[in-house]
């Protein structure tokens, strides 16, 4: 094989040569323009001082490109023929970096430490039907992540960036924001991918930033969030009555957070939810 980064040709014939059938399953979709590579990798500030984690790198083309720009990257990947084969295709297609890649064959939201040196950025084409969870997973296990690039699906890169009070904020733009700050600094357009996906996909960049100040844990704010949105526009006090016991004693502990009883959930921010989880903790509630 050539050198370099993947392309349409080569992407065909590693499947062939791997029987692979990619499945809507796991949301496989590989990249097969080495300009789509390029821009991903610029666009995520690779430098090469970075240890990037990459998950579910798939045939490679992503991984080819971070190789070039980083210290070392380790993909993540669950599939045996695919995790397999990565380290073949770096060693004969740029066989000067093959020594930066440690690929772990794993089911990413089961990986929970890694041996040093640990990852600086996380870049990678996420499946859609695991991409959030996957996320949040990486982002709360390895701290040292201080930055990203992700492409997801147009719809879940919108969710994601979402701010307070828009259509399609929710438990994703929340969570999201306790670890980041994220915004959305492209698209990708389905030719780009074999086999061609039916919707577009977008870029979301990823800052590291301090989660809100509050004795209250990740869990106990998350908890609040997953029961604010349980049953969208739906007010707080209500929305929050089964977690707290009742209406009345949800309003009295959003009262003394600050919060208004008949707000919905759509329009706090996760400092304000953490807010509400910290009044919880403290006793408001008996």
């Amino acid at each position: 094989m050539a050198e370099g980064l993947l392309d349409p040709r080569t992407i065909r014939q590693l499947a062939a040569e791997l029987d692979l059938r990619p499945t809507k399953q796991r949301g496989q979709n590989f990249v097969h323009d080495p300009n789509t590579v390029r821009r991903i990798v610029a666009a995520a500030g690779v430098t090469p001082d970075d240890v990037v984690l990459e998950i579910g790198p798939g045939l490679g083309s992503l991984t080819l490109g971070l190789l070039e720009a980083a210290a070392g990257v380790i993909a993540i990947e669950i599939e045996h023929s695919l995790a397999d084969r990565l380290p073949q295709t770096v060693a004969e297609r740029l066989p000067a970096f093959a020594d930066r890649l440690r690929v772990i064959e794993a089911d990413a939201l089961r990986v929970d430490e890694l041996d040093d040196p640990q990852p600086t950025l996380v870049v990678a084409n996420l499946p859609y039907n695991v991409s959030v969870p996957v996320l949040l997973h990486v982002l709360s296990r390895f701290p040292g992540i201080r930055a990203g690039m992700v492409m997801v699906q147009a719809e879940v890169a919108d969710r994601l960036v979402a701010p307070p009070g828009s259509r399609t904020y929710g438990i994703p733009s929340v969570k999201l924001a306790w670890y980041c700050a994220a915004r959305r600094v492209g698209s990708v357009p389905p030719t780009v991918f074999w086999p061609v996906p039916n919707v577009d996909s977008g870029l979301v960049e990823l800052v590291r930033r301090d989660p809100p100040v509050t004795s209250a844990t990740r869990e106990e704010v998350f908890a609040i969030v997953d029961a604010a949105f349980a049953q969208r526009r739906k007010m707080l006090r209500a929305a929050l009555s089964g977690l707290f016991g009742s209406s009345g004693a949800a309003s009295e502990v959003l009262t003394s957070a600050g919060i208004d009883p008949q707000a919905r959930g759509e329009v706090l921010t996760v400092t304000d939810f953490a807010r509400i989880a910290e009044a919880r903790s403290l006793g408001a509630v008996g």
